[in-house]
Protein backbone atom coordinates (compact mmCIF):
# COMPACT_ATOMS: atom_id res chain seq x y z
CA UNK A 1 0.00 0.00 0.00
CA UNK A 2 3.04 2.35 0.72
CA UNK A 3 4.84 1.17 -2.14
CA UNK A 4 1.52 2.09 -4.26
CA UNK A 5 0.89 5.56 -2.44
CA UNK A 6 4.62 6.78 -3.01
CA UNK A 7 4.57 5.45 -6.93
CA UNK A 8 1.15 8.05 -7.20
CA UNK A 9 2.22 11.01 -4.94
CA UNK A 10 5.56 10.60 -7.57
CA UNK A 11 3.65 11.02 -10.45
CA UNK A 12 1.18 13.46 -9.22
CA UNK A 13 4.56 15.52 -8.57
CA UNK A 14 5.86 14.83 -11.95
CA UNK A 15 2.59 16.46 -13.69
CA UNK A 16 2.51 19.01 -11.23
CA UNK A 17 6.26 19.63 -11.87
CA UNK A 18 5.11 19.97 -15.64
CA UNK A 19 2.18 21.89 -15.38
CA UNK A 20 4.64 24.81 -13.85
CA UNK A 21 7.16 24.87 -16.38
CA UNK A 22 4.77 24.61 -19.17
CA UNK A 23 3.24 27.95 -17.24
CA UNK A 24 6.77 29.36 -17.19
CA UNK A 25 6.66 28.97 -20.86
CA UNK A 26 3.94 30.58 -21.37
CA UNK A 27 4.80 33.72 -19.25
CA UNK A 28 8.17 33.81 -21.80
CA UNK A 29 6.05 33.80 -25.06
CA UNK A 30 3.22 35.94 -23.77
CA UNK A 31 6.32 38.73 -23.22
CA UNK A 32 7.30 37.96 -25.92
CA UNK A 33 4.18 38.60 -27.91
CA UNK A 34 3.76 41.96 -26.49
CA UNK A 35 7.26 42.46 -27.43
CA UNK A 36 7.22 42.04 -31.23
CA UNK A 37 3.25 43.59 -31.01
CA UNK A 38 5.00 46.83 -30.21
CA UNK A 39 7.87 46.22 -32.26
CA UNK A 40 5.61 45.63 -35.53
CA UNK A 41 3.50 48.86 -35.07
CA UNK A 42 6.77 50.70 -35.91
CA UNK A 43 7.96 48.47 -38.57
CA UNK A 44 3.93 48.34 -40.26
CA UNK A 45 4.31 52.36 -40.27
CA UNK A 46 7.26 52.50 -41.39
CA UNK A 47 6.83 50.10 -44.66
CA UNK A 48 3.30 52.10 -45.14
CA UNK A 49 5.61 54.88 -45.48
CA UNK A 50 7.98 53.68 -47.51
CA UNK A 51 5.83 52.53 -50.02
CA UNK A 52 4.20 55.28 -51.91
CA UNK A 53 7.32 57.13 -51.86
CA UNK A 54 9.36 54.17 -53.48
CA UNK A 55 6.58 53.27 -55.88
CA UNK A 56 6.27 56.89 -57.03
CA UNK A 57 9.83 57.43 -57.57
CA UNK A 58 9.94 53.92 -59.84
CA UNK A 59 7.22 55.48 -61.67
CA UNK A 60 8.92 58.78 -62.57
CA UNK A 61 11.92 57.10 -63.48
CA UNK A 62 10.17 54.79 -65.98
CA UNK A 63 8.47 58.36 -67.21
CA UNK A 64 11.73 60.07 -67.98
CA UNK A 65 13.38 57.15 -69.46
CA UNK A 66 10.62 56.02 -72.15
CA UNK A 67 10.65 60.45 -72.76
CA UNK A 68 14.58 60.37 -73.89
CA UNK A 69 14.35 56.99 -75.37
CA UNK A 70 17.58 55.81 -76.97
CA UNK A 71 18.84 59.43 -76.34
CA UNK A 72 19.78 58.53 -72.92
CA UNK A 73 22.37 55.94 -71.74
CA UNK A 74 23.23 54.64 -68.37
CA UNK A 75 25.32 51.14 -67.27
CA UNK A 76 22.46 50.58 -64.60
CA UNK A 77 19.66 50.44 -67.81
CA UNK A 78 21.61 48.41 -69.90
CA UNK A 79 19.57 45.20 -71.15
CA UNK A 80 22.51 42.51 -71.76
CA UNK A 81 21.83 39.97 -74.33
CA UNK A 82 24.01 37.14 -72.67
CA UNK A 83 23.34 36.70 -68.97
CA UNK A 84 26.57 35.05 -67.54
CA UNK A 85 26.52 35.92 -64.09
CA UNK A 86 23.52 36.51 -61.88
CA UNK A 87 23.54 37.62 -58.06
CA UNK A 88 20.93 36.47 -56.07
CA UNK A 89 20.53 38.68 -52.53
CA UNK A 90 18.09 36.50 -50.07
CA UNK A 91 16.64 38.73 -46.68
CA UNK A 92 16.37 36.24 -43.39
CA UNK A 93 16.49 37.35 -40.20
CA UNK A 94 19.18 37.04 -37.46
CA UNK A 95 16.58 35.48 -35.02
CA UNK A 96 14.43 32.26 -34.47
CA UNK A 97 10.61 31.76 -32.92
CA UNK A 98 9.16 33.15 -35.90
CA UNK A 99 7.62 30.03 -37.33
CA UNK A 100 8.18 29.00 -41.14
CA UNK A 101 9.15 32.87 -41.61
CA UNK A 102 12.92 31.68 -42.99
CA UNK A 103 11.84 28.08 -43.48
CA UNK A 104 9.64 29.27 -46.24
CA UNK A 105 11.54 32.00 -48.15
CA UNK A 106 14.54 29.40 -48.21
CA UNK A 107 11.91 26.77 -49.84
CA UNK A 108 10.73 29.66 -51.98
CA UNK A 109 14.64 30.59 -53.46
CA UNK A 110 15.18 26.76 -53.91
CA UNK A 111 12.32 26.22 -55.87
CA UNK A 112 12.89 29.37 -58.26
CA UNK A 113 16.55 28.56 -58.72
CA UNK A 114 15.39 25.10 -60.13
CA UNK A 115 12.31 25.77 -61.79
CA UNK A 116 12.62 29.17 -62.96
CA UNK A 117 16.19 30.42 -62.85
CA UNK A 118 17.90 27.80 -64.19
CA UNK A 119 15.86 26.79 -67.42
CA UNK A 120 15.84 30.29 -68.24
CA UNK A 121 19.56 31.11 -67.95
CA UNK A 122 21.19 27.42 -68.17
CA UNK A 123 24.85 28.64 -68.42
CA UNK A 124 24.54 31.37 -66.28
CA UNK A 125 27.03 31.11 -62.86
CA UNK A 126 24.66 32.24 -59.87
CA UNK A 127 26.38 33.99 -56.37
CA UNK A 128 24.52 34.65 -53.42
CA UNK A 129 23.93 37.29 -51.04
CA UNK A 130 22.81 36.36 -47.78
CA UNK A 131 21.51 38.91 -45.18
CA UNK A 132 20.93 37.27 -42.02
CA UNK A 133 21.99 34.77 -39.51
CA UNK A 134 19.22 32.15 -40.34
CA UNK A 135 19.95 32.29 -43.82
CA UNK A 136 23.62 32.42 -43.62
CA UNK A 137 23.32 29.11 -41.65
CA UNK A 138 20.54 27.36 -43.79
CA UNK A 139 20.80 28.45 -46.95
CA UNK A 140 23.46 25.26 -48.51
CA UNK A 141 23.07 25.34 -52.74
CA UNK A 142 25.91 23.26 -53.99
CA UNK A 143 26.11 24.83 -56.70
CA UNK A 144 25.83 28.21 -55.36
CA UNK A 145 28.55 30.80 -54.91
CA UNK A 146 28.67 32.69 -51.73
CA UNK A 147 29.79 35.85 -52.70
CA UNK A 148 29.32 38.34 -49.27
CA UNK A 149 27.09 37.23 -45.71
CA UNK A 150 25.60 40.25 -43.51
CA UNK A 151 24.08 39.77 -40.00
CA UNK A 152 23.40 41.84 -37.23
CA UNK A 153 20.48 44.18 -38.81
CA UNK A 154 17.57 41.87 -37.85
CA UNK A 155 14.87 44.32 -35.78
CA UNK A 156 16.96 47.31 -37.19
CA UNK A 157 17.31 48.69 -40.40
CA UNK A 158 21.15 50.49 -40.47
CA UNK A 159 21.39 53.12 -43.75
CA UNK A 160 24.98 51.82 -43.52
CA UNK A 161 24.30 48.40 -44.62
CA UNK A 162 21.89 49.90 -47.26
CA UNK A 163 24.78 52.25 -48.26
CA UNK A 164 26.99 48.96 -48.49
CA UNK A 165 24.73 46.55 -50.45
CA UNK A 166 24.07 49.19 -52.95
CA UNK A 167 27.63 49.99 -53.57
CA UNK A 168 28.49 46.72 -54.00
CA UNK A 169 25.32 45.59 -56.24
CA UNK A 170 26.20 49.01 -58.40
CA UNK A 171 29.84 48.52 -58.94
CA UNK A 172 29.27 44.81 -59.95
CA UNK A 173 26.94 45.63 -61.92
CA UNK A 174 28.50 48.54 -63.99
CA UNK A 175 31.90 46.20 -64.11
CA UNK A 176 30.07 43.38 -65.54
CA UNK A 177 30.70 41.11 -62.41
CA UNK A 178 26.77 40.67 -62.16
CA UNK A 179 24.66 40.37 -65.55
CA UNK A 180 21.44 40.50 -63.29
CA UNK A 181 20.48 40.96 -59.49
CA UNK A 182 17.87 39.69 -57.69
CA UNK A 183 16.19 40.13 -54.46
CA UNK A 184 14.47 37.10 -52.36
CA UNK A 185 12.63 38.64 -49.24
CA UNK A 186 9.25 37.95 -47.19
CA UNK A 187 6.74 40.65 -48.21
CA UNK A 188 4.35 41.87 -45.40
CA UNK A 189 0.64 41.92 -46.54
CA UNK A 190 -1.05 41.81 -42.99
CA UNK A 191 -0.43 40.53 -39.59
CA UNK A 192 -1.53 36.90 -40.70
CA UNK A 193 0.00 37.35 -43.86
CA UNK A 194 3.73 37.00 -44.98
CA UNK A 195 4.59 35.76 -48.79
CA UNK A 196 7.88 34.98 -49.93
CA UNK A 197 8.93 36.67 -53.23
CA UNK A 198 11.58 37.65 -55.47
CA UNK A 199 11.99 41.33 -57.45
CA UNK A 200 14.12 42.23 -60.19
CA UNK A 201 16.43 44.69 -59.19
CA UNK A 202 18.64 45.12 -62.03
CA UNK A 203 18.45 45.71 -64.77
CA UNK A 204 15.37 48.24 -64.54
CA UNK A 205 12.53 46.89 -65.76
CA UNK A 206 8.58 48.41 -65.68
CA UNK A 207 6.94 47.56 -62.79
CA UNK A 208 3.14 45.94 -62.70
CA UNK A 209 3.52 46.68 -58.96
CA UNK A 210 3.73 50.10 -59.22
CA UNK A 211 1.10 50.81 -62.26
CA UNK A 212 -1.43 48.87 -59.82
CA UNK A 213 -0.69 50.92 -56.88
CA UNK A 214 -1.57 53.89 -58.34
CA UNK A 215 -3.42 52.58 -60.57
CA UNK A 216 -7.54 54.03 -59.61
CA UNK A 217 -10.36 51.55 -58.50
CA UNK A 218 -13.08 52.55 -60.65
CA UNK A 219 -13.26 53.31 -64.66
CA UNK A 220 -13.89 57.00 -64.40
CA UNK A 221 -11.19 58.05 -62.09
CA UNK A 222 -9.00 55.99 -64.72
CA UNK A 223 -9.93 58.09 -67.51
CA UNK A 224 -9.92 61.15 -65.33
CA UNK A 225 -6.17 60.00 -64.72
CA UNK A 226 -5.41 59.35 -68.27
CA UNK A 227 -6.42 63.09 -69.39
CA UNK A 228 -4.77 64.70 -66.63
CA UNK A 229 -1.20 63.42 -67.49
CA UNK A 230 -1.70 64.31 -71.18
CA UNK A 231 -2.65 67.62 -70.38
CA UNK A 232 0.61 67.77 -68.07
CA UNK A 233 4.00 69.82 -69.11
CA UNK A 234 7.02 69.30 -67.57
CA UNK A 235 10.00 71.78 -66.96
CA UNK A 236 13.08 70.47 -65.68
CA UNK A 237 15.93 71.64 -64.10
CA UNK A 238 18.25 71.13 -64.85
CA UNK A 239 17.87 68.76 -67.90
CA UNK A 240 16.16 65.34 -67.74
CA UNK A 241 19.58 63.64 -68.33
CA UNK A 242 20.77 64.80 -65.33
CA UNK A 243 18.30 64.31 -62.73
CA UNK A 244 18.80 60.43 -64.24
CA UNK A 245 22.26 60.37 -63.44
CA UNK A 246 21.35 61.74 -59.84
CA UNK A 247 18.12 59.60 -59.41
CA UNK A 248 19.18 56.24 -60.43
CA UNK A 249 21.66 55.41 -57.61
CA UNK A 250 18.95 56.70 -55.36
CA UNK A 251 16.64 54.24 -57.18
CA UNK A 252 18.86 51.59 -56.10
CA UNK A 253 19.23 52.62 -52.36
CA UNK A 254 15.64 53.17 -51.92
CA UNK A 255 14.49 49.75 -53.21
CA UNK A 256 16.84 47.89 -51.18
CA UNK A 257 16.11 50.00 -48.17
CA UNK A 258 12.05 49.18 -49.10
CA UNK A 259 12.46 45.42 -49.56
CA UNK A 260 14.54 45.64 -45.96
CA UNK A 261 11.80 47.16 -44.46
CA UNK A 262 9.15 44.78 -46.15
CA UNK A 263 11.70 41.74 -44.48
CA UNK A 264 11.58 43.85 -41.31
CA UNK A 265 7.83 44.30 -40.52
CA UNK A 266 6.80 40.30 -42.13
CA UNK A 267 9.40 39.24 -39.59
CA UNK A 268 7.95 40.82 -36.40
CA UNK A 269 4.29 39.91 -37.88
CA UNK A 270 4.89 36.26 -38.76
CA UNK A 271 6.79 36.09 -34.41
CA UNK A 272 3.92 37.51 -33.00
CA UNK A 273 1.96 34.71 -34.52
CA UNK A 274 4.30 31.92 -33.43
CA UNK A 275 4.31 33.18 -29.88
CA UNK A 276 0.59 33.65 -29.47
CA UNK A 277 0.23 30.69 -31.16
CA UNK A 278 2.82 29.03 -28.83
CA UNK A 279 0.87 30.88 -25.83
CA UNK A 280 -2.59 29.84 -27.07
CA UNK A 281 -1.42 25.85 -26.81
CA UNK A 282 0.87 26.13 -23.53
CA UNK A 283 -2.62 27.07 -22.03
CA UNK A 284 -4.40 24.30 -23.80
CA UNK A 285 -1.56 21.95 -22.32
CA UNK A 286 -1.89 23.10 -18.89
CA UNK A 287 -5.62 22.80 -18.77
CA UNK A 288 -4.84 19.28 -19.81
CA UNK A 289 -2.24 18.30 -17.51
CA UNK A 290 -4.43 19.95 -14.50
CA UNK A 291 -7.16 17.43 -15.80
CA UNK A 292 -4.58 14.40 -15.60
CA UNK A 293 -3.52 15.72 -12.48
CA UNK A 294 -6.98 15.86 -10.79
CA UNK A 295 -8.40 12.47 -11.99
CA UNK A 296 -4.89 10.96 -11.02
CA UNK A 297 -5.62 12.52 -7.13
CA UNK A 298 -9.37 11.56 -7.33
CA UNK A 299 -8.21 7.74 -8.57
CA UNK A 300 -5.32 8.32 -5.77
CA UNK A 301 -8.05 9.29 -3.31
CA UNK A 302 -10.77 6.74 -4.09
CA UNK A 303 -7.71 3.78 -3.68
CA UNK A 304 -6.57 4.93 -0.22
CA UNK A 305 -10.51 4.85 0.68
CA UNK A 306 -11.17 1.80 -0.84
CA UNK A 307 -7.94 0.15 1.20
CA UNK A 308 -8.89 1.90 4.48
CA UNK A 309 -12.66 0.18 3.91
CA UNK A 310 -11.10 -2.99 3.66
CA UNK A 311 -8.88 -3.31 5.97
CA UNK A 312 -11.52 -2.22 8.41
CA UNK A 313 -13.56 -4.65 7.49
CA UNK A 314 -11.14 -7.10 7.64
CA UNK A 315 -10.69 -6.36 11.33
CA UNK A 316 -14.19 -6.43 12.04
CA UNK A 317 -14.45 -10.01 10.34
CA UNK A 318 -11.45 -11.16 12.55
Amino acid sequence: MDLLLGEVMATLRDIKRRIGAVASTAKITQAMRMVSSAKLKRAQEAIINARPFSFLLKSNLERLINSLGEEYYHPLLEHRTEIKNICLVVITSDRGLCGSFNSNLIRFVGKTINEEIKPTYPNAQISMIRIGKRGISGIKFSDVDYIKNISGISGRIDYKVVDEVSRFIVNGYIEGTFDKVVFFFNEFKNILVQVPRYFNLLPFERSVEVESYFKPKDKQSLESQKQTQKNLIFIFEPDQKTILDKLLPLYIENQILRILLESNAAEHAARRMAMENATNNAKELIKHLELVYNKERQAAITKEMLEIVGGANALKGQ
